[in-house]
């Protein structure tokens, strides 16, 4: 298993200095149509090169947020996270999850510096979670899952120096402002033309979430513009304003994880308000 999504990006490039050698050029003497053959292959394995080399630059990028000693799914699944759920005397996630998705149900904020809130959401088996890290500090990080080798994730966020909002009642500007403040957290250099491409409003048990899709271009730090999509949902619990962003290189988002990004986000759930979090909390360093 991969140990961390830095080294999956480096595997990858690794591999891809193996794999990706053009064809070679046909001998002096061939006949044309073979010549065109050759060449054709060639052009194939650069472009194809290029594709993943690009990937592996935006999972790299992307890395050092993540960078925490990942979770296998089997850690995880539907009835634990329900029972956690329960526990707080709070509905199940539903089980219409896709087939093939596992599920978590954590606290965000078990540190002294951040307010607590239970997070819960589904995501495919074959993901990786990573959950905040914990110091004499307070806490650091977020609670992500993600296949990384691929580029694929999902990231929790709470947007900052927002107070609880009626979220049915934003517009796009709203969305847009939140949405860039999560994928810009290294800076406002890693990435252009940002834009919300639709938004729906969306009442679950009892919580207000406002369904967003969303594309933009990232900028790696090798140079390349690499194209992503994605989609979120966003709600208001406890004091402040939170989401669930999910993304993939828009070609993977087309072709396959679309609906693995909608049914993810769909099952969002985020808690906060009237929930007693002291036996899931870590002690102020005084209080140690």
């Amino acid at each position: 298993m991969v140990s961390s999504p830095l080294s999956a990006a480096c595997i990858l490039l690794a591999n891809l200095s193996v794999s990706s050698a053009f064809a070679p050029a046909g001998g002096a003497n061939r006949v044309s149509s073979l010549s065109l053959q050759s060449n054709d292959c060639s052009e194939v394995s650069r472009r194809g090169f290029m594709e993943n080399l690009a990937t592996a630059s935006a999972v790299i990028a992307g890395a050092s947020s993540a960078f925490v000693a990942p979770t296998p799914a089997m850690a995880y699944g539907l009835s634990k996270a329900n029972d956690r759920l329960a526990a707080y005397g709070l509905p199940p996630l539903s089980k219409a999850l896709p087939n093939g998705f596992s599920a978590l149900a954590e606290i965000y904020g078990k540190g002294a510096n951040r307010s607590p809130l239970l997070v819960a959401f589904g995501f495919p088996l074959d993901w990786v979670v990573t959950l905040p890290s914990q110091d004499v500090n307070g806490e650091d990080g977020t609670i992500q899952a993600g296949e990384y080798a691929r580029g694929d994730t999902a990231t929790f966020f709470v947007v900052p120096d927002l107070k609880q909002t009626d979220v049915h009642a934003q517009d796009k500007e709203f969305f847009k402002s939140a949405l860039i403040a999560a994928i810009s957290q290294k800076g406002n250099n890693v990435y252009q033309d940002f834009k919300i491409v639709k938004i729906n409003p969306v009442t679950a048990d009892d919580g207000k979430y406002m369904l967003v899709d969303f594309k933009y271009t990232l900028l790696t730090g090798a140079g390349f513009e690499v194209e992503r999509k994605g989609c979120a949902s966003v709600t208001s619990a406890a004091d402040g304003v939170q989401l669930l962003w999910a993304a993939s290189i828009a070609a993977r988002y087309k072709n396959k994880t679309e609906g693995q990004l909608r049914g993810i986000t769909e099952s969002f759930r985020c808690y906060g308000s009237g929930l007693n979090f002291s036996a899931d909390l870590r002690p102020a360093p005084e209080a140690l």
